[in-house]
């Protein structure tokens, strides 16, 4: 997939006041501090199109981005970290939800996990509570160049195995490096699979 244009559309604070859901659309989310801006960027070969902060927790809505004129990357606040009050933060949990359970064109999710750590339960918690509500995921782990290629491997392995405790099918994964742009292939070949397919069904 070539990518002709990315663009900022709009934030909007609950999934009512998203765009019309007439695209198909992907979802990335993963805990604060996790590469999520620095991953949408690669993906669209952009250096400034979400923004990254050093602040985890930074972003507060759900940012959509038009890409070449025919469908949406969602960027999602980050799960974890931030540190805001409890209110805030169900507000958050709340406004997620409602858009992951009722956003009709929400074609796939995105879930990133950092390769460096070993499981974690917020992300083994925010997985499991995808499949209870029967949302389509892939995983992503993130920041694959800023270990060696054994402790990422190992990492991602120990993730799928603490899944497969539970699951009795694994959802697709991708392992992936915004410096060295791995990953970036497979992850918008799915994509451009998932429009023909949306397209097909629209």
């Amino acid at each position: 997939m070539v990518i002709k244009s990315a663009e900022y559309l709009i934030s909007s604070p609950d999934y009512e006041k998203c765009p019309a859901g007439d695209k198909p659309e992907y979802a990335f989310i993963g805990r604060s501090n996790v590469g999520k801006s620095s991953l949408i960027n690669m993906l669209m070969n952009q250096q400034k199109l979400a923004k990254t902060s050093g602040t985890p927790g930074k972003t507060q809505l759900i940012n959509h981005f038009l890409i070449n004129k025919a469908w949406y990357i969602v960027d999602l606040p980050g799960y974890g970290f931030a540190k805001v009050s409890q209110s805030q933060r169900r507000n958050w949990e709340q406004m997620i939800e409602n858009y992951l359970r009722k956003r009709p064109n929400l074609v796939n999710v995105f879930v990133l996990i950092d390769s460096r750590h070993t499981p974690q339960k917020l992300d083994l918690d925010f997985v499991n509570q995808l499949g209870k509500w029967e949302i389509p995921f892939q995983l992503v782990f993130t920041k694959a160049d800023k270990t060696t290629q054994l402790e990422t491997s190992r990492n991602v392995k120990a993730f799928l195995n603490k899944m497969r405790e539970t699951w009795q099918f694994l959802p697709a994964h991708h392992v992936t490096s915004t410096v060295k742009k791995m990953g970036r292939d497979n992850i918008l070949a799915f994509i451009d699979e998932m429009n023909a397919r949306f397209q097909g069904i629209a």
